[in-house]
């Protein structure tokens, strides 16, 4: 007896290690983890965000963009595998201490004189504009995309593009405005507006409701273009392409003024400004050695003061006493994408 209870001892040591491992194997096994997918930024999909700073629509601002969003105005929407930056504002919100008008806007740390040149370029879709507004008013229903902007003297602005559409229309306007840089008093400053596609900024409403003729070679919201601001020796050199549009080019001296006179104002700027007395001259050498630096986003062009007052930039839009969520969800708001964009020193322009 003793001998066979030895001989077995191995055979149930080993039966004890297979019921252990087989006990093991159907304990239930941990559930495997999924990785979460992490944010996208605004300076991931646009690397130059380095370059800049923003002011957002309810005053928020950022002096570094990396990895950097603020949910509402400034983030990023993926639509088809596209990532695309998104700029959005209200009618009514906290704004500069130059503007009555919100923006959610980027402004480039660098500063520049034209002589020395600067050159911004972004590929963009307006997805929105307001809804609500005055037909008569120049600014109504109408969006600011880009622009330069003076940091010293007048801080006028020698370009500003524009998006704007009608309500009810399908198609909207794509243009381009001059502001003079004032010889004396600001007062009697004024944008000189030039169409890229469809109207420019003087084509407004006969009365507060009624809008002028939708424009044939507009651009939709949604539909993507292209625009690129070279500063170029003094010269301004501008390119704006879109699928199924003519590419379009202008060129603009910004060392030497071409509005010096009174006889030199264009009959345009009579027929839009003359109900605000607005009738100023350039000084001759325009925005030669100013400080400039480069601004792209959305800055809405709509806001809530009376029409009466200024017919060309008060817009009389709805505002719901500056309620953020409630102007969204009312269509009181503009929103940009860009899902390319880079910012340099200006570049000699290829001749063609």
């Amino acid at each position: 007896m003793k001998l066979n209870s030895i001989k077995l001892t191995p055979y149930i040591f080993m039966l004890g290690v297979l019921f252990f491992i087989s006990g093991c194997s159907n304990k239930p096994k941990k559930p495997i983890k999924k990785e979460t997918q992490s944010t996208v930024y605004p300076s991931d999909v646009i690397p130059f965000m380095s370059e800049w700073k923003i002011l957002c629509g309810d005053g928020t601002s950022y002096n570094d963009l990396t990895k950097v969003e603020h949910k509402g105005f400034f983030y990023v929407e993926n639509e088809n595998n596209t990532n695309w930056v998104v700029y959005k504002t209200p009618n009514s919100g906290i704004t500069s201490r130059t503007s009555s008008n919100t923006r959610t806007e980027l402004g480039q740390k660098k500063h520049w004189i034209p002589e020395e040149g600067g050159k911004l370029n972004g590929t963009l879709k307006v997805q929105h504009v307001s809804t609500s507004g005055d037909a008569r008013v120049a600014a109504s229903y109408s969006v600011v995309v880009g622009q330069i902007h003076s940091d010293e003297g007048h801080e006028n602005e020698p370009i500003k593009i524009f998006y704007k559409k009608y309500p009810g229309h399908k198609k909207g306007s794509i243009f381009w405005n001059y502001e003079i840089n004032t010889e004396g008093s600001n007062a009697k400053r004024w944008d000189y507006s030039t169409a890229v596609w469809g109207h420019d900024m003087s084509v407004v409403g006969s009365d507060s409701t009624t809008y002028p003729e939708e424009p044939a070679d507009g651009i939709e919201l949604g539909e993507e273009f292209s625009y690129e601001i070279n500063v170029y020796k003094g010269i301004m050199h501008l390119t704006f392409k879109s699928k199924g549009h003519e590419t379009i080019k202008f060129t603009k001296d910004l060392l030497k003024s071409e509005f010096t006179k009174k006889t030199d104002i264009p009959q345009q700027i009579w027929s839009l400004y003359t109900a605000i007395g607005r009738d100023g001259v350039e000084r001759e050498n325009a925005y030669a050695g100013e400080v400039q630096y480069f601004k792209q986003g959305a800055y809405n062009q709509t806001n809530g003061k009376n029409p009466e007052d200024n017919i060309v930039w008060s817009t009389g839009s709805e505002t719901y006493n500056g309620d953020i969520a409630k102007q969204y969800a009312n269509g009181c708001y503009a929103e940009v994408w860009f899902k390319d964009a880079t910012v340099g020193p200006g570049t000699m322009p290829i001749k063609e």
